[in-house]
């Protein structure tokens, strides 16, 4: 067998070749390094230019002009402030012992009656605790009342033994007058023997006489003394039989108690609406487990949350400044966010006694006159605070224009608004009319539906382009 030319494998180590290899691989790999990173740029180039926006051109946040009623027009005037819908009556309902919830009658929304049951808790236990306690009150009721029959029966038994006694002292005295008359038989007889009218058979028989009749006032007596015993010994098992009545009579109010623990245990697994209201929120469900405040990993700490609808308010903080412009009692003027174009009568209800030191404000709660189905515990309302009742505007008035006072600027005299045209911003005549609360009511310049700069830096101009900050 010949062997195999191996010179054709071999690889050509010469400099001429190496570096002509070399030179074609470089160029390839640059040209594909250009292409990953032009596509780089292709793809990303939207951020980029976002990026690189982001850092030249100045950041203004923008606000959607639009069209408001007249009655919400009209909370510019007067000294107004902004808060939130509450409750002054609320309650997160909680059970009073721990345990797992077997039954909830209610719901978001759902209207509940003072004392209705709201959630039940697993109560076997308790109930059977319960029943168990009634039983043992109604043995030992019973208890006292055989004790008294037993002492109804020692007293009359106490009666016969005073008859026994009685009966026993009558036979002492026959016996006695007995006794007397044979010692005077035997006197006489005794006296006739003498006189030997008779004889001595006579009186012996007069002597037996007198013996006999001895013998049955000493029993008597000894019947008397074994009466009056007995009698003292009835009267000994009544006391006895009393104090039994007594002992089992102080009992009762002991396992009374016991009834009643059970039962207020048991009445702990439901849990009860404590005033007329409202369901606002459903914060456990059946087969979870409760404890009071919500002691444990794993449980709940309320059942559901809820409010008295006739206790809703207004809670604003108004500043020190224009504190005295709240008296307790007077009218306001209620608008809530979510129906601009109505007017709520209220009055001042009440003024916190503290200020807030942070926000040199003082927190006014505003009562509504006549609420309403359409009110929702923290809605977004303003108050204004009026010296007298004005009646709300029509919804079918006029719409207006309210924009913040941070957004106009002032320019020779005049005041303008910027205006986004894509991401140019453009400036405006505006003409204003009445300001409050830091909002100013837009007359001319504005229709509705722009988009306008919220607080204009003061390097901004006319034309400029600005970065929109979300």
């Amino acid at each position: 067998m010949t062997e195999p030319d191996l010179h054709s494998l071999k690889i050509d180590r010469s400099a001429s070749s190496f570096r002509r290899r070399r030179g074609w691989g470089g160029l390839v790999g640059w040209l594909v390094v250009l292409a990953v990173l032009g596509g780089a740029l292709f793809v990303f180039r939207v951020p980029l230019l976002e990026f690189v926006d982001g850092l030249r051109l100045p950041k203004v946040s923008v606000l959607q002009v639009s069209k408001q009623s007249a009655a919400a027009a009209s909370a510019v005037s007067g000294t107004a402030a902004n808060g939130y819908v509450v409750a002054a009556k609320r309650a997160a309902l909680s059970a009073d012992t721990p345990g797992r919830i077997v039954e909830m009658n209610v719901t978001e929304g759902s209207v509940v009656k003072k004392g209705q049951v709201v959630a039940r808790l697993y109560a076997e236990e308790y109930r059977a605790a319960l029943l168990r306690a009634e039983k043992e009150l109604e043995a030992q009721r019973a208890s006292v009342a055989r004790a008294r029959v037993d002492v109804e029966a020692a007293a009359l038994e106490i009666a016969t033994r005073e008859a026994d006694v009685q009966r026993a002292q009558a036979d002492i005295d026959e016996q006695a007058a007995a006794l007397e008359l044979a010692k005077a038989k035997l006197e006489r007889a005794e006296k006739m023997l003498r006189e030997k009218i008779w004889d001595a058979q006579t009186v012996d028989n007069a002597r037996a006489e007198l013996v006999r009749v001895q013998g049955a006032l000493d029993a008597a007596q000894a019947g008397l003394r074994a009466a009056r015993a007995a009698s003292a010994q009835s009267r000994g098992r009544v006391d006895a039989l009393q104090a039994a009545v007594s002992e089992s009579e102080a009992r009762v109010p002991v396992l009374e108690s016991g009834v009643a623990l059970a039962r207020a245990t048991l009445d702990k697994t439901e849990v009860r609406a404590p005033f007329d209201g409202i369901v606002v929120l459903k914060d456990a469900e059946v087969g979870e487990v409760v404890t009071p405040n919500g002691v444990g990993g794993n449980a709940r700490g309320s059942v559901a949350t809820m409010v008295d609808w006739s206790s809703l308010e207004v809670q604003v903080e108004l500043p020190e400044t224009s504190l005295e412009a709240a008296v307790v009692g007077e009218n306001a003027r209620i608008y809530l966010d979510a129906y601009p174009d109505r007017a709520y009568a209220g009055h001042v209800q009440r003024i916190w006694p503290t200020a807030n030191r942070q926000k040199a404000t003082v927190e006014v709660r505003v009562a509504f006159d006549v609420p309403d189905t359409m009110l929702r515990p923290e809605m977004g309302a303003r108050v204004v605070f009026a010296p007298k009742d004005v009646q709300p505007a029509a919804s079918s008035a006029e719409a207006t224009i309210l924009i913040p006072l941070a957004a106009v600027v002032s320019i020779e005299g005049a005041k303008f608004v910027f205006v986004l045209e894509r991401d140019v911003a453009r400036a405006r005549a505006v003409k204003l009319g009445e300001e409050r609360g830091g909002r100013v009511l837009v007359q001319q310049g504005l229709s509705g539906g722009e988009r306008i700069v919220a607080q204009p830096p003061y390097s901004l101009k006319d034309g400029d382009r600005v970065h929109i900050q979300e």
